[in-house]
């Protein structure tokens, strides 16, 4: 009889059995990923899973957490500029019935404006007191981590915004920074958006 397969453990089915239910050969894979990531925080302990929306600003990536986002959408056509407001501030969007201030993250950074690219998209924060949709290069959906991928660490960048920036988390060559929507939120810059 052959050993089972590294990662499988005593008793479990060998995965080339299962090639002929795709259903049951992704219940074991999954079953085993949990076991595996259980082994890392401990015996019995459950997996604390840290969830952020991973985006591009120029060539840096970030991510956010996802409780930190409403939503994400396309950049909106129409966008009504507001007299007297800095460059930044692209103006006033109509979502769905509702004014949303548009804010190009780039330009508040210092990076110029976002391009035009087919990629760009809208962050809405998820803030009653301060609503705001933040223009950024790219999205990359979902990011799952572990809390022993976080370190209170900021990478050097090429993107001047530790100030925003809540540590990071690292999986092997990859460094995710942690951008902090409350930081940018309550900082004086950002919320003086009329032009001097």
């Amino acid at each position: 009889m052959a050993p089972a397969p590294a990662g499988a453990a005593a008793g479990s089915p060998d995965l080339r059995t299962l090639q002929r239910s795709p259903f049951d050969l992704l219940r074991e894979l999954e079953r085993r990923a949990k076991s595996a990531a259980a082994g890392l925080t401990g015996a019995g302990g459950s997996v604390e899973e840290w969830v952020g929306v991973g985006f591009r600003l120029g060539a840096g990536q970030f991510v956010i957490a996802r409780d930190d986002v409403r939503e994400v959408l396309m950049v909106p056509p129409a966008v009504t500029r507001v007299p007297g407001a800095k460059a930044w501030l692209k103006g006033l969007a109509n979502v769905r019935g509702h004014l949303l201030p548009i804010a190009d993250l780039r330009e508040f950074l210092g990076l110029g404006t976002a391009g035009s690219e087919r990629t760009a998209r809208v962050l809405v924060a998820n803030s009653n007191e301060f609503p705001v949709g933040l223009v950024v290069d790219e999205v990359f959906g979902f990011r799952r981590f572990l809390a022993g991928e976080r370190g209170d660490d900021v990478p050097a960048l090429r993107v001047r915004c530790e100030r925003f920036l809540a540590g990071s988390f690292r999986r092997a060559a990859e460094c995710w920074p942690i951008f902090s929507l409350g930081q940018l939120l309550e900082n004086q810059d950002f919320q003086r958006a009329a032009a001097d």
